[in-house]
């Protein structure tokens, strides 16, 4: 069949709209390989994309700050709003910085758990799968550009939509990069069914954005270790190993006929357990074996005396004889993730449900939650980092944020989490933030304990905003406006210090307190002005580093107007550096646009 002719018979025929032809043509186009296809069905948040462009406004009243001023703690976020708006945003704010992610989408049992275009999802209606792989697939896509270069995916499903889901995944992220896939048992009971399998588990998928993404050990428990691990009076656990070494390499003259340098006497005292490799003392001890082979010790001749003094090394006499023991310190990096999580702390039924209910009380507005410890035991598998940036998409009851800062109290730690939710059923304001609010100030459980707070923790409220998308002079101003919260976040800058330039309501000034400024200028008449503060400040603050961010009808930063002190400052241009961000996310403008035929690309094969 001759795809030009038939594009060009669908081009003429008569009775169709422009919309109803640039369909036709576009499933024409449409080349796909092994894979999922799907009904694509629009979603009305992604129409009004079209016509309207996403920003962030802060509630002020609704942030919880500690210490503001010296920015010492991490700065979470809750964003309310659809999440396609909110992933959009964060494609300026984000795009690949994010470190690790979870995701509990809607399982779209057909129990209407879900609504598509405020409409709920039930089993009978015959779109179902491809208004949900549509709703995932766009959303998944967004998600993935905002993962760094090592970052890692974990999205949680059940039977329902599972093998359409894996499939998914491995197109966006390579079949290469699937890391593992997880089965929790979170209903010790299983659900309840009149003709199928009883379920109990649930899955999680570990995809990995590049080659570079790994899987990180899990934290062991020495107490929990097969072997007889101590630990010393500082705390630091230990193996007592024999200092003679064993195994094939361990013998003393190898099959060349050489000596090793590590087969050599080491003198103690059996009176005083003094050890020494200078001093011959009462007991000289070699390494040979039960069986009277020369074997080498694990360690070479001039590190023993010290590891004497250090407290590493003592004697012990056996049947065989005196032998020398020493501290192993290692076997304690922690141990690859197993793929059955069966024990019943991961369990949403027994400790999803009970830990919400001790924060906020015993309610029905959250449905399964899911339990912390499956969700630490996720991110601790994502990511080491300390500092790392936690997203989660589907923030529903906010585990991600008090396992996020359980974790950040285990080791001091300063991950960041950004939640994104709608606000159906009052879920965001009720639910999301009071128990973000509640694990960060503290409270008292229906046993009447009082928690500890965790005040080394920022949390700031944000809603999904509009500008409208038609770049106007007009618009480009009010988005320039609006741009201040996104340019906080993306600069991690809070605190105002505009008075120490000059109060006026043309620019804003921010810092983070660590020498690092956001500055935003919102009207190009004042570049002049602009210059002379920025200069009068960076003399009196020659080490701080400041992102300047100045209003311009166009691409153009104004970079000779800045040229005198280039070297404290980073430019960009607004709104421009917003609409670069977001031009591979948003829709097409032009509804009316008729796509034209493509070339044709070389036929891949599987490999």
């Amino acid at each position: 069949m001759n795809k030009k002719e038939l594009l060009d018979k669908v081009k003429s025929l008569d009775g169709l709209s422009t919309e109803e032809k640039a369909y036709l043509i576009n499933l024409v186009n449409t080349k796909k390989k092994y894979g999922l296809v799907w009904e694509d069905k629009q979603e009305d948040v992604e129409e009004q994309l079209r016509t309207h462009l996403p920003v962030l406004k802060e509630v002020k009243e609704r942030a919880i700050i500690n210490d503001a001023e010296e920015e010492k703690h991490p700065n979470h976020i809750l964003i309310e709003g659809d999440n396609f708006h909110s992933l959009t945003s964060l494609t300026f704010t984000h795009n690949n910085s994010i470190d690790f992610i979870y995701a509990d989408p809607p399982y779209n049992t057909g129990a209407k758990d879900w609504t598509y275009n405020n409409d709920y999802v039930d089993s009978e209606d015959p779109y179902r799968h491809s208004k949900w792989l549509s709703f995932m697939h766009k959303r998944l896509k967004i998600a993935k550009s905002l993962l760094k270069d090592d970052g890692i995916i974990c999205v949680t499903i059940d039977d329902y939509e599972m093998p359409r889901l894996w499939t998914m995944m491995e197109e966006l992220f390579g079949t290469q990069n699937h890391l593992g896939t997880v089965v929790i048992r979170i209903n010790p009971k299983g659900r309840k069914t009149k003709r199928k399998v009883s379920l109990t588990h649930e899955y999680a998928l570990f995809f990995g954005k590049s080659q570079d993404s790994k899987i990180k050990k899990l934290p062991k428990d020495p107490r929990d270790k097969t072997h007889n691990y101590k630990q010393d009076k500082e705390g630091n656990w230990y193996l007592p190993v024999n200092l003679r070494k064993q195994g094939a390499d361990s013998m003393a003259i190898n099959k060349k006929g050489k000596r090793s340098d590590r087969y050599y006497p080491i003198y103690l005292d059996p009176e005083t357990g003094v050890i020494s490799t200078k001093e011959k003392l009462a007991i000289e001890v070699l390494p040979i074996d039960n069986a009277g082979n020369q074997r080498i010790w694990r360690r070479s001749k001039e590190v023993i005396d010290e590891m004497y003094e250090t407290g590493e090394l003592w004697s012990k006499e056996t049947k065989g004889g005196h032998q020398i023991y020493f501290k192993f310190k290692g076997g304690l990096d922690g141990e690859p993730p197993q793929s059955i999580w069966y024990d019943s702390k991961h369990s949403a039924s027994e400790y999803g449900t009970k830990s919400l209910d001790q924060i906020l009380g015993k309610r029905e507005v959250f449905q399964y939650p899911k339990s912390p410890f499956a969700v630490e035991t996720c991110i601790r598998i994502g990511t080491k980092k300390k500092d790392a940036t936690i997203l989660d998409f589907f923030a529903g009851s906010g585990t991600t944020i008090q396992s996020t800062i359980n974790i950040n109290n285990e080791d001091n730690g300063k991950r960041k989490v950004i939640l994104c939710t709608n606000n159906e059923n009052n879920i965001c304001e009720e639910v999301t933030y009071k128990r973000a609010s509640r694990v960060i100030n503290g409270y008292i459980n229906d046993d009447k304990e009082v928690l500890i707070p965790s005040k080394h923790n920022n949390l700031r409220y944000y809603k999904t905003d509009f500008v409208e998308r038609e770049t106007s002079l007009t618009n480009k101003r009010k988005l320039t406006q609006l741009s201040t919260e996104l340019l906080c976040i993306k600069e991690d800058c809070y605190t105002e210090v505009t008075i120490k330039l000059e109060k006026v309501n043309w620019h804003k000034f921010f810092t983070n307190g660590n020498g690092n400024y956001v500055y935003v200028i919102y009207d190009d008449m004042y570049i002049e002005d602009s210059v002379a503060h920025l200069s009068s400040f960076i003399e009196q603050n020659p080490e701080a580093q400041i992102k300047v961010y100045v209003f311009a009808n166009g691409p153009y930063p104004y970079t000779e107007e800045f040229e005198s002190i280039a070297g404290n400052i980073e430019l960009a241009a607004l709104p421009d550096a917003i609409y670069k961000a977001y031009q591979n996310i948003l829709p097409k403008q032009n509804k009316e646009f008729v796509p034209e035929l493509e070339e044709e690309s070389p036929v891949e094969f599987d490999q």
